[in-house]
């Protein structure tokens, strides 16, 4: 199928205005293959890449099939993270938005009473982790009676997760008459098989006959000792100086260890992994979303639902202990069709987890030479100035666009060890106040500049007058340009 515009599939009005506004022109590939089959309800198994527009080619059928007026769900999407989950009701509810869809993400640490209660009023599209969504069906605060359409996503990642005995449970218990299509980067054999158990002579769908990886990403290989990881990271940031990038760890610890020595150097970063609270993960994803800071030190799976288009760049400190994780990283950048750089940093002890890595993704990374110092000393004023917070990081539509924003200053800053996380998950919270209207957060040691969007600047000096920031109350005015 050859279609080159929305036009030319049978979208109502509404959701063809939404995608207007979503700046949603050109069908990528996986979404000109899958649209059309899906709103003709088929079942489908479909082979994408991260960063293709799979979760548009599932999410527009959705929202155009969907009945508004019935009350209950008629479609559950199954993610493996709750970071995911938020990304895709997210995304699900801004194509459904003109047509008033209300899609809703359940998963766990967060308040049952509060998810039972918000699933009590009109809901049309369910998204979750699998524990959380059996939680519901099993208690019956979510019913599942009108379920139409079973999406399941990241389906390999979801399995590698452990989650396959509670995927095989929901769907046990969910209407036979339904619409099954699953979504996944890779398909090991134990996604091959929940497909051939639950789905009705489903179509097969590959996109990206290149490979696995696509051909917008340069990989390459450093060799190094593990002593020399952490130099050998700053250098390459250095002459790299990318406007966004991705460091993986393998664990916890390495996080923690690479966030804390790029801070002391006065890098623009944050970090994500299993052991930091739900609410400052999510603060944190949407701060990077918005470009509040550059880098983000991550393990795998916190990393899940991060959709930012312009990652110039994906770095994996540790190699992936799992090939198939190789894929998932570096498909975090060249999405959406920009060019991306994924760069490994192999000890002598990675050799054969390397090896089947290559064997894996069907070709060899072609080893790089690590930057020489005159290389280093020649890229640092340029890296300087973008660390600095001078050239500002534009990685969202609204940041781009937005006239109308206010400064604001704030007396704190380093010193008195307040990050960009503090910042946003305090006003994200104010009444009317959404992470959208964040823009650019600067943290100096004394003070902060934090831009407010979308006309929100006034509503939201007067609510940081009477608020406080990581437990200090900070003086707030509006400030001069900078």
């Amino acid at each position: 199928m050859n279609e080159r515009s929305f036009e030319d599939y049978k979208l109502s009005d509404e959701i063809k205005r939404a995608l207007v506004f979503l700046k949603y022109e050109t069908p990528t590939e996986v979404q000109s293959e899958v649209i059309p089959r899906a709103l003709e309800n088929q079942d489908l198994i479909v082979k994408s890449q991260t960063g293709s527009g799979k979760t548009a080619s599932f999410g527009i059928p959705l929202c155009e099939m969907i009945d508004w007026k019935k009350e209950t769900p008629q479609a559950l999407i199954l993610t493996p993270t709750r970071e995911l989950a938020v990304q895709v009701q997210e995304d699900v509810t801004a194509i459904g938005r003109v047509k008033r869809i209300r899609a809703m993400a359940v998963y766990g640490k967060e308040s049952f009473s509060k998810q039972e209660e918000a699933l009590e009023r009109k809901t049309h599209i369910v998204v979750g982790t699998p524990g959380r969504v059996m939680d519901h069906i099993e208690r019956g605060t979510l019913r599942i009676d009108e379920i139409k359409y079973l999406i399941i996503d990241e389906a390999d990642e979801m399995l590698a997760m452990g989650f396959v005995t509670q995927v095989e449970a929901i769907i046990k218990k969910l209407p036979l008459n339904r619409v099954t299509m699953v979504f996944s980067a890779t398909f090991p054999k134990a996604v091959e098989k929940l497909c051939h158990n639950y789905m009705k002579t489903p179509i097969s769908i590959q996109i990206a006959s290149t490979g696995i990886t696509t051909s917008t990403i340069e990989h390459r290989v450093i060799e190094v000792n593990e002593a020399g990881k952490m130099s050998l990271l700053k250098n390459v940031t250095v002459v790299e100086n990318p406007d966004s990038c991705i460091i993986f760890c393998r664990t916890k610890r390495n996080v923690d260890a690479v966030f804390k020595e790029l801070e002391r150097s006065n890098y623009s970063c944050e970090k994500i992994h299993g052991g930091i609270v739900q609410e400052d993960r999510f603060a944190v994803m949407e701060g990077f979303k918005m470009g509040n800071f550059r880098y983000l030190v991550a393990t795998d799976v916190a990393a899940r639902g991060i959709d930012v288009a312009k990652i110039t760049l994906v770095i994996n400190y540790d190699v992936p202990m799992e090939k198939e994780s190789y894929v998932h990283r570096t498909g975090r950048t060249g999405r959406a069709g920009h060019n991306g750089k994924a760069i490994t940093f192999a000890t002598p002890s990675d050799s054969k987890t390397l090896k089947a890595i290559e064997a894996y993704i069907g070709f060899r990374i072609a080893t790089r030479e690590a930057a020489t110092q005159q290389k280093v000393v020649v890229g640092k004023n340029a890296f300087e100035e973008k660390v600095s917070g001078r050239q500002k990081s534009q990685n969202t539509i609204q940041v781009q666009s937005n006239k109308d924003v206010m400064k604001l200053h704030f007396n704190g800053g380093k010193k008195k060890k307040l990050r960009a996380v503090d910042f946003v998950g305090t006003i994200a919270k104010l009444p009317g106040v959404t992470a959208d209207d964040i823009g650019l957060i600067t943290i100096q040691d004394e003070l902060t500049y934090v831009d407010i969007l979308n006309g929100r600047g006034s509503l939201v000096l007067q609510a940081m007058k009477e608020a406080t920031i990581k437990g200090k109350k900070l003086k707030v005015s509006k400030a001069k340009r900078i």
